[in-house]
């Protein structure tokens, strides 16, 4: 059996999604459902069970076996991944406590255990995104969501888990199953909800000199590309450490509002509005994942480029109102 800790959520149900398309579905799927719709992106997938993740949690704690069920991996892909979460306590106890037991909890029953931890350790990029675990001390994250990763990146260094387990730092994750996050959700997704209701797309002005509106870059990764990514090192249990998941490509606001406006035949029209003042010193200008780690382990499947990622993300998810596995 598998677990999926966060397999209701977009990452997770989209590796969820990829194993079924391998045929797999004995997978145990641990979420927080809560009151939103995030329930709809299992509607469509094939797993075993479902648990709550305090349920889950206290079932590892009061049987250390599990029921005797054999358990091959967990992919522990939940956490609270709102940046502008400002509960620094409830992000420790969410993010950081929860991991610590999962991961010693896999380590002692020898359980593979990939986690999901997040481009936001890097802070400013001014160590730059390279996945070196001996790095690991010089990075600042810039908000309270990325310094709960990075205290586990840390934790795990130091317990000599890190040449146990695999930790994936996601850069700008979009595509299908993404609606219930609400201000975290994509620019894609709010773009295309946008220029519907107005016929227009509003993106942050620059606030740095040496970059123009609109130019601010990120590297984004399509969430069917950083599933297969995810399940690469499922199928490569030798392999441990920390890797990057992104596309290697610094792409700007600005083209990617083209290719949504193209993907909705639609003229571009883009108005370029202040950046509040809460965030502009904790704004990242620029990401980009540094992936040859991801390759050198043996990852050779192309990139999906970021226009086609968009195309097909807007016609065939989006436009008709579809999750992940919905026909």
């Amino acid at each position: 059996m598998l677990i999926v800790t966060g397999g209701a959520g977009m990452i997770g149900s989209a590796v969820v999604h990829e194993l079924n398309q391998r045929g797999q579905d004995d997978i145990l799927v641990v979420d927080h459902l809560g009151t939103g719709n995030k329930w709809k992106n299992l509607r469509a997938l094939r797993f075993r069970d479902y648990l709550e993740k305090d349920v889950f949690l206290r079932q590892i704690v009061a049987d250390g076996a599990f029921g005797g069920e054999r358990i091959d991996a967990i992919l522990h892909l939940g956490a609270c991944s709102a940046t502008t979460e400002r509960d620094a306590s409830y992000l420790i106890e969410n993010n950081f406590a929860y991991s610590k037991q999962l991961a010693l909890y896999a380590a002692a029953n020898g359980i593979r255990f990939i986690y999901a931890s997040s481009a936001a350790t890097y802070g400013d990029g001014s160590h730059g995104f390279l996945d070196d675990e001996t790095a690991l001390c010089s990075l600042r994250p810039l908000n309270m969501y990325g310094y709960s990763k990075h205290l586990f990146d840390l934790w795990a260094r130091a317990n000599g888990l890190l040449e146990k387990m695999v930790g994936l730092k996601y850069f700008n994750v979009f595509g299908p199953n993404e609606h219930h996050k609400g201000d975290m959700r994509s620019l894609v997704l709010k773009a295309y909800e946008q220029i519907l209701a107005t016929g227009t797309l509003r993106l942050f002005r620059s606030h740095r000199s040496d970059y123009a509106d609109g130019e601010q870059q990120r590297d984004f990764i399509y969430v069917k590309d950083a599933a297969a990514m995810t399940l690469h090192f499922l199928d490569k249990p030798h392999i441990n450490g920390i890797f990057n998941i992104g596309g290697g490509e610094a792409t700007s606001w600005n083209r990617l509002a083209a290719a949504i406006f193209n993907a909705l035949n639609r003229p571009p029209r883009i108005e370029y509005i202040d950046m509040p003042e809460e965030i502009r010193d904790t704004y990242q200008y620029h990401t980009c994942a540094d992936i040859n780690r991801l390759r050198q382990s043996g990852y050779d499947r192309k990139i999906t480029q970021l226009e086609s990622s968009v195309e097909d993300y807007v016609t065939n998810y989006l436009l008709p109102g579809k999750h992940l596995g919905e026909r």
